[in-house]
């Protein structure tokens, strides 16, 4: 086991701040080992700028008199020395806390910096690291943390997303997984991607599969496109040497953490398929026991470190209100750039009905009918098949195609282990004219590739006025 010390630091609670409402700007000093934290909506802005001193934002450090605004998110500013800042516009919380779970999180960062050091001088493959917890336990934020020290600690890990319900470079409903040589992005949350429009920070070239429902535990294409993930992972990481000693980090579904009567079967799948060998639980000591129990024990296998990490007092739970406008945020971003800027233009085109090869994701079925070589039937229009052949209507009006790297005439577990090459967003349906209204990123003919359309995420009305 890895012993990390202060892991077990807990939040006090903080005093709101009280501040006018109609100042244009005001000035927040912190002292060393305090954080803002924030909660703006998606309707208002809210601008920070590093006067004095040094802060960071989940791990990455801010520029000096640089100006950032925030939009519709839920954030933290943690100094360790002290800090001077200037705050401008309204936000829907506010407070300053005095006492943090950071000496936690840059704890856990040096357990698995010295796993990369060990790496280093021995050869063997780096950390593999799974962050696991109930929703709204802290999470992303965690791994976003450990992300941006590795890359300070001159690292290039690799961030793999396996929870549908956010998008890490892509949208949400998709798993992907990127090497990080560059800092994460503060404004932008994980950085740009090649159609993102201008960035000062250099793009990240993520690879992405389409998983295109929200629960991990009722859809059964998960543990398929997990195993597909990992297949990926460990490709790239025998291949690229700086990356393998950095190792990866996963970020999970909160769904399922969930378990069912102590099992927690996709959770071990993920471990079992990645080589996972330290598995840090945030939130949960009833999850935190239930894998020791599974994990402390296991003569002649690899060993997995189970560490307990104490949730940050700054973290609330989302409604699922706020979800939806943040996958709908995060849909826009993609298609139009990020923020008020939104630098991208996209394609708007016409397509017919018989140029399009659409596959609708079936749902319910048993994991038998996702085996490659499984031939009780095509995969196509049958109850136990993974997609159903989908005709144009207005069923799908508003909703986002995934773009495989597949043909259309591929067997099904191809078209479902094939990458993503993007998305296009169907803006209208003519039934009469058999036409479809498509937006795209970038411009060209609409691609014959097998076009899979999943039930999450949830249609965005109005994208295109």
């Amino acid at each position: 086991m890895i012993a990390l010390p202060g892991l077990n630091l807990t939040s006090a609670p903080a005093e709101p701040l009280n501040l006018p409402a109609a100042a244009a700007t005001r000035i927040q000093d912190l002292a060393a080992n305090t954080e803002y934290r924030f909660e703006v909506s998606f309707g208002r802005a809210l601008t920070i700028r590093l006067l004095s001193g040094t802060a960071e934002f989940f791990g990455t450090e801010l520029g000096p008199s640089a100006t950032y605004t925030f939009q519709g998110t839920k954030g933290s500013v943690f100094t360790w020395h002290g800090c001077k800042l200037e705050i401008g516009g309204q936000a829907e919380s506010e407070y300053v806390a005095e006492e943090t779970q950071m000496m936690s999180y840059v704890n856990a960062h040096f357990a698995v910096e010295s796993l990369r050091g060990r790496s280093a001088a021995t050869g063997e493959a780096g950390p593999g690291v799974l962050v696991v917890g109930p929703n709204s336990s802290g999470k992303t934020a965690l791994v976003r943390i450990l992300m941006s020290y590795a890359v300070k600690s001159g690292r290039q890990p690799m961030a793999v997303n396996l929870d549908p319900k956010e998008g890490m470079l892509s949208v949400p409903g998709s798993f992907s997984a990127v090497a990080f040589s560059s800092i994460v992005d503060i404004e932008d949350g994980w950085g740009s991607s090649p159609i993102s429009g201008p960035s000062p920070i250099p793009v990240k070239m993520p690879l992405v599969y389409h998983y295109g429902l929200a629960n991990p535990e009722e859809g059964k294409i998960f543990k398929p496109l997990v195993t597909r993930m990992a297949l990926a992972v460990t490709s790239r990481l025998e291949e690229d040497h700086a990356s393998r000693q950095a190792g990866f980090i996963i970020d999970s579904s909160g769904l399922i953490a969930q378990g069912k009567s102590g099992v927690y079967d996709n959770i071990e799948h993920i471990i079992s398929e990645f080589s996972v060998n330290i598995l840090f639980v945030l939130g949960s000591e009833r999850l935190y026991s239930d894998l020791t129990r599974k994990y402390s024990n296991r003569p002649g296998e690899e060993p997995v470190s189970v560490i307990r990490l104490d949730k940050s007092g700054g973290c609330v739970d989302r409604s699922e209100e706020y979800m939806k406008q943040l996958r709908q945020a995060q849909i826009r971003s993609y298609f139009f750039g990020h923020g008020t800027d939104a630098a991208l233009a996209p394609s708007s085109q016409m397509a017919d009905f018989d140029d399009l090869n659409i596959f609708k994701i079936s749902e319910g079925q048993e994991n038998d009918s996702f085996r490659p070589g499984n031939d009780g039937d095509d995969g196509y229009g049958a109850s136990n098949g993974i997609y159903e052949k989908e005709t144009p209507s207005s069923l799908i009006q508003n909703s986002l195609l995934a773009i495989t790297t597949a043909a259309a005439n591929d067997r099904p577990d191809v078209i479902r282990d094939s990458s993503v090459r993007g998305y296009i967003y169907v803006a209208d349906v003519d039934e009469v004219k058999k036409k479809v209204k498509l937006l795209s990123p970038q411009p060209g003919h609409t691609p014959p590739n097998a076009l899979v359309f999943g039930s999450f995420p949830e249609d965005v009305p109005a994208l295109v006025s």
